[in-house]
């Protein structure tokens, strides 16, 4: 897939439900990523009914997809339907809060794309919200949710393999594409930024990898060096922080992938600990195989290359099912939701605020 803006992940079906005890509806298609989200929830058994964006050829081309939802008259007849447990959407970033805390008051769980916030006043609410309704807001961090390289590292981390993690450096290039990418991406007030946008994934595998679960960002940069055109876009950035528990994380987000590349992004994860280290090429080897799935592990016991692909699935997709009908919180907590969409938003602060922006 060369093209990050419509990757959507396609696993294995693993239900965790009978066909119709799970409905949920997809409402806001603005970003590809609706389909990864989709794919993973009816893999676990979900159903779909509703497809809806005020957009009618959207809804058109994803109802090709998923030939057995309707398209819904309006984001009302959604919310009304009393079988829809939960709203997914990727609409653009600036609205998914909006549209969230609409969905939870009409007793609905939601399912944001990230960035699933822009603005820090965004998640006061969002947090009252949850409060007040006792509904979830899940936030679709794909590249740790939606890679088997991610989950496999979690697990080993989990089992000890090498100890306590001290340090994460993420690395998430991806290709911009500027001549297909819709008006909303060129505008800050609605992108959210470079390290509020893709740099959300890395702040919250920084958290997850490290257990931290809150951080202060020692250092923020971004830069525009190749799109003096279009002001409102970030094609570099990078963050320093450090975790509540001492962990150290760095990472780098850009939108430099070469046309040569065959993957939208060569991301990479290295996540080192007090007893080895393990390293993750998740959607290419370059030079070497145009699948995802590599994982590179060294301890005080071996070395070894490990090919995760088909071999761990992504239960985030089955656990996110249960815990709505069950109101737990396997699959994410709220908490931790809510502080990776934070962190994020106060890198892309710290940055703007910083000296020396870099606007070529």
């Amino acid at each position: 897939m060369r093209d990050g803006m419509n990757y959507a992940p396609q696993g294995k079906p693993n239900p965790v439900v009978k066909p119709g005890e799970f409905i949920f509806a997809a409402v806001g298609l603005d970003h590809g990523h609706i389909g990864g989200m989709a794919n993973g929830l009816i893999e676990a058994g979900a159903t779909l009914k509703w497809i809806y964006d005020p957009d009618e050829k959207k809804v058109a081309n994803y109802l090709k997809t998923y030939p057995n939802a309707k398209a819904a008259r309006s984001e009302e007849e959604v919310f009304a339907d009393k079988e829809v447990a939960l709203v997914a959407s990727a609409c653009i970033p600036s609205e998914r809060c909006p549209l969230g805390i609409r969905a939870m008051e009409a007793g609905k769980d939601y399912f944001a794309d990230k960035a699933a916030f822009t603005t820090l006043e965004q998640i006061g609410e969002a947090k009252t919200v949850t409060k007040k309704t006792g509904r979830k807001y899940a936030v679709y961090f794909s590249e740790r949710l939606h890679s088997e390289a991610g989950v496999f590292a979690g697990q080993l981390i989990q089992e000890g393999a090498i100890g306590k993690v001290i340090q994460t450096i993420g690395l998430g290039p991806h290709r911009i594409n500027i001549k297909n990418r819709p008006p909303w991406f060129m505008r800050r007030e609605q992108n959210g930024g470079i390290l509020c946008d893709i740099g959300s994934h890395q702040v919250e595998q920084f958290m997850y990898y490290t257990g931290a679960e809150d951080a202060e960002i020692l250092s923020a940069q971004i830069g525009n060096f190749n799109n003096p055109d279009h002001p409102g876009i970030d094609d570099f950035g990078d963050c320093t922080l450090r975790g509540d528990n001492g962990a150290a994380g760095y990472f780098r987000v850009d939108w430099f992938t070469p046309d040569g590349l065959s993957s939208w992004g060569d991301g990479r994860t290295f996540i080192m600990g007090t007893d080895g280290f393990i390293e993750m090429r998740k959607y290419i080897d370059i030079g070497r195989s145009k699948r995802g799935g590599h994982l590179f592990i060294a301890n005080q016991k071996t070395e070894e290359y490990i090919d995760v692909e088909g071999r761990v699935g992504c239960p985030y997709f089955g656990q996110l099912i249960l815990d709505c009908l069950n109101r737990t919180e396997n699959a994410m907590t709220q908490a931790h939701a809510f502080m990776a969409s934070e962190l994020c938003i106060k890198a892309q602060m710290v940055a703007e605020k910083a000296k020396g922006i870099v606007r070529l």
